[in-house]
């Protein structure tokens, strides 16, 4: 994979990995402020009935916002956008962006009055277990009612992530979530001064969600009118580019946020369970995103545009080049993060949330679900960067028919794994039905992109996971050697402990790396240097 910066694909390369860091590092703020919300929730309220409830609600509007924002709208949107900048004239490309914040916000508007009204109908569907529990039950639509709204504001958001994307700018959007977390602690800790009412806090958790919603957006309208997206301006409500959005948008639903949809059944299935299980596998799919935000989506976002201008000028064989580079890298990082939750999952999650009402089996049977989620970390990150390369190619069709695919065998493996291993088999049904979704992405793409180097993706790939091996050796030995019994364990020796075993983990992944002379290791290395030389 060329990496030469004396030629395009070069340059296109080096590019992406620059946007991925800047993605990346916001990404890592965002979520170390998103475990701190996740510590607070779960010290106020554990896994049990208000937990499981603002879950299931909030659910709704963060598929919605995987959906109608980043899901379709944003990625159907980038390519189309891209186009026009680089085949049109960057006053056309502006006059598109306003319209479509405009159309936008009329479509949200009209989804968030139909959500608020059919909220009972749509809770039946999503928990159909909580029928039975009419408090629970009550209390799920209440919130649901009361967090509908962010739709509004995160799609818009989401939107202009894609207009600022391919302006150049990456920081703010990513960055924007740190606003949500920081508004739904900041809520959960008022509320409590005044009421010990267990209802009473998550409603007030659910305002700081509307409260973070108008933030994340408000970050991002200084940094559109810098780069002369004045929304404020005259302009149709309809721009004829949006056709080409919209033949786009539709089918992207599903093949962009099949991972979302998926833990969406998951958690259908998972309110039929005992009480807890759906709040076991939000905990540990929070643990997964944590990668998967940083890493994935950080290389999603930045290889989306770059694949677009390549393909809106023609350049196939760049096109291939800069798949395989992001490809590469996305499995170079997300493999051994991978290993390592694996391997130091249970001190991870008891240090994370055992605390208050969240006690020592709740952290045990979240460890069990992070397990199975993690098994198919590598696949849920590939999967981001294969389907955005069909959508460069403004290729719908294809990543449609392989979500549907991958949904309906969700479906199925979580019906028939929920029973002997409880909430474990709906991760793990998860997991595996990312895999099958990958693998015939895979199969497509490899007859559209022949000059993809396949052979040097898997050879790159399997010294990652013999790194990652050598890792996570380590990375055991240390953990159990400063905490031999982590459930038992202080915070501090325990912190101590996580530490140390990534510390010592990842030196050793770093030195097996450079034996093994893997050139994703060399491409990161040598940014970071030069970065280091800057400064």
């Amino acid at each position: 994979m060329n990496s030469d910066p004396s030629n395009p694909a070069g340059r296109e390369n080096r590019r992406v990995t620059r946007a991925a860091g800047v993605v990346g590092a916001a990404t890592l703020l965002s979520r170390v402020f998103g475990y701190v919300r996740d510590m607070v929730v779960a010290s106020f309220f554990g896994a049990g009935m208000a937990a499981d409830a603002f879950i299931a609600a909030f659910r709704i509007p963060n598929l919605l916002r995987r959906l109608f924002g980043e899901g379709s709208l944003s990625i159907a949107f980038v390519p189309v956008f891209t186009d026009v900048m680089v085949n049109g004239d960057r006053e056309e490309g502006i006059r598109l962006a306003i319209s479509a914040m405009k159309l936008l916000f009329l479509v949200l508007l009209g989804v968030t009055l139909v959500g608020v009204v059919a909220a009972p109908w749509i809770i039946r569907v999503v928990a159909p277990g909580f029928s039975h529990l009419p408090e629970k039950m009550a209390l799920t639509v209440t919130l649901t009612r009361l967090m509908f709204p962010y739709v509004i504001f995160i799609g818009l958001v989401a939107l202009c992530m894609g207009i600022l994307n391919v302006l150049g700018h990456f920081a703010a959007p990513a960055v924007a979530p740190v606003l949500l977390n920081l508004a739904m602690i900041g809520a959960i800790a008022a509320v409590s001064r005044f009421s010990d009412s267990e209802t009473v806090r998550v409603l007030g958790l659910a305002g700081g969600v509307l409260l973070g919603g108008a933030l994340q957006l408000a970050l991002q309208l200084p940094f559109l009118v810098r780069h002369g997206v004045r929304f404020w301006r005259r302009s149709g409500l309809w721009h004829p580019a949006m056709r080409r959005v919209g033949l786009l948008m539709l089918p992207t639903i599903f093949g962009a946020a099949v991972y979302q949809i998926n833990i969406l059944v998951g958690t259908l299935l998972a309110s039929l369970l005992p009480e807890g299980s759906v709040s076991y596998l939000y905990y540990a799919d929070r643990l997964v995103q944590f990668p998967l935000g940083i890493f994935a989506q950080a290389a999603a976002t930045a290889v989306l545009p770059s694949l677009s201008r390549q393909a809106a000028g023609g350049d196939h064989a760049g096109m291939g080049d800069t798949f395989g580079h992001a490809i590469s890298l996305v499995l170079f990082i997300t493999i051994p993060a991978m290993v390592g939750l694996i391997v130091l999952r249970y001190p991870i999650v008891v240090l994370l949330f055992k605390r208050g009402a969240f006690d020592a089996w709740t952290a045990r049977l979240t460890s069990d679900a992070l397990l199975y989620y993690c098994l198919g970390l590598w696949a849920f990150s590939a999967v981001r960067i294969v389907v955005s390369t069909f959508y460069a190619m403004q290729d719908t069709r294809t990543p449609v028919k392989t979500a549907t695919i991958s949904i309906a065998a969700n479906i199925l493996l979580g019906m028939a794994l929920m029973g002997p291993m409880k909430h474990c088999g709906l991760a793990l049904a998860t997991s595996l039905a990312s895999m099958i979704n990958l693998v015939l992405l895979v199969y497509v793409l490899r007859q559209r992109m022949g000059a993809i180097r396949w052979r040097r993706i898997g050879v790159s790939t399997l010294k990652t996971l013999a790194a990652s091996a050598m890792m996570a050796g380590v990375a055991v030995w240390v953990c159990r050697a400063v905490a031999p019994d982590a459930g038992s364990a202080g915070v501090i020796r325990l912190l101590v402990a996580i530490g140390a075993a990534i510390g010592g983990g990842v030196a050793v992944f770093a030195a097996a790396a450079w034996l093994f002379k893997i050139a994703e290791w060399q491409k990161v290395a040598g940014l970071v240097k030069r970065s280091l030389t800057r400064s």
